[in-house]
């Protein structure tokens, strides 16, 4: 990771803090960005979360589907998890924190649209800096390249269905127009020109070409997304101040379903006795969230002060952190995970269950 990636919690922290500020001084500036949309899209926001998306989905090499086949049993696991386990135990945790437990501590007009910007950050697994976490845990670097990319392929068709179930579970009116608008402006615009742009870098200058293309965009993305949290806590800030026990609250969910979904897909995959390699980046991937899809959709269909917005944004300050710590776990436990492999093997060979 970079010094600007490792500290990026920090720069979270700061830009909430100027966002705040910002929007106390300034709110007449920050009312005529929020106003100025098309279609309920708001124009500088879509623009800095294509700055965010494109040049994480240019590393997406979707040639990579071809190996899926190699760790078959790991991409079983995590796919489990991701489109079956995650978003409905976040749907679960919100209604039990949020819609129950923090009830009384926080805005009554909030309360459901809290619960929807949690269900957007978990119906969509992380693409990114999934591939920084893998590498800190020594995965196995084609089951993550093949893993992010299918997950991006199911994306496409999975994304709306699925919010538009769960929002409709919890009670939530579904602008379905609004969010099939999303997952065209926010998935398919993204994977289409960042396909585009990595074929044309490849076939002009090859690999090399690309490495550097991407060490450039890299800071484009983090500088977009710490732009975009300026904006949306600019909008937030009157709201936070007032109550500033929110971000704690909505934090409490998101902490127990990541670590609830990681320990789940690292079980799984010791169980089916896949390898280290593959277990530890199948947790990693099926604990992380693509917060920037969730905060660009959060504010496509709530609007920018709504609390789904805020509810995403809270996964943007807490997933670094958060993630490290998983990825702490998954290295800590490497000898007890492949005990249980030496185990699995010496059970076969006597005919015995380990």
């Amino acid at each position: 990771m970079s010094l600007f990636e490792r500290y990026l919690t920090l720069w979270v922290a700061l830009c909430i803090v100027a966002g705040i500020g910002l929007g106390h001084f300034f709110p007449a500036t920050f009312e005529v960005v929020g106003a100025t949309e098309v279609a309920k899209v708001n124009l500088p926001v879509a623009v800095l979360i294509w700055l965010m998306i494109i040049p994480m989905l240019v590393k997406i090499d979707f040639a990579a589907l071809s190996r899926v086949k190699e760790h078959w049993r790991g991409i079983g696991v995590t796919l489990f998890v991701n489109w079956a386990v995650k978003p409905f135990s976040m749907a679960f945790l919100g209604w039990l924190f949020v819609g129950w437990l923090f009830r009384p501590y926080l805005p009554a007009g909030q309360i459901d649209s809290y619960v929807a910007g949690l269900i957007l950050l978990a119906a969509a697994p992380c693409t990114a800096m999934v591939f920084v976490w893998s590498n800190l845990s020594d995965g196995e670097p084609h089951f993550t390249l093949s893993q992010v990319a299918l997950n991006d392929l199911i994306m496409v068709f999975a994304f709306a269905p699925i919010v538009g179930l769960l929002l409709g579970l919890s009670a939530i009116s579904v602008p379905w127009e609004t969010l099939l608008l999303s997952v065209v402006l926010y998935i398919v615009v993204p994977v289409l020109v960042a396909q585009i742009v990595r074929r044309s870098v490849l076939t002009a200058g090859g690999g090399d070409a690309l490495k550097r293309l991407l060490s450039a965009l890299q800071p484009v993305s983090l500088v977009a997304l710490l732009a975009t949290l300026v904006l949306l806590f600019g909008f937030q800030g009157e709201q936070i101040l007032d109550q500033p026990l929110i971000i704690a609250m909505l934090a409490v969910p998101i902490l127990i379903q990541v670590y609830f979904n990681a320990g789940l897909a690292y079980l799984l995959n010791r169980a089916t006795g896949e390898a280290h390699c593959v277990a530890a980046p199948s947790a990693l991937i099926g604990a992380s969230n693509f917060f920037e899809l969730a905060v660009a959709a959060a504010i496509s269909l709530f609007g920018f002060n709504s609390g789904a917005a805020l509810a995403t944004v809270v996964g943007v300050l807490i997933e670094v952190p958060v993630m490290l710590s998983v990825v702490k776990i998954v290295n800590a436990s490497r000898s007890w995970y492949e005990a249980g492999a030496r185990q699995r093997i010496a059970g076969a060979r006597t005919g015995q269950l380990p």
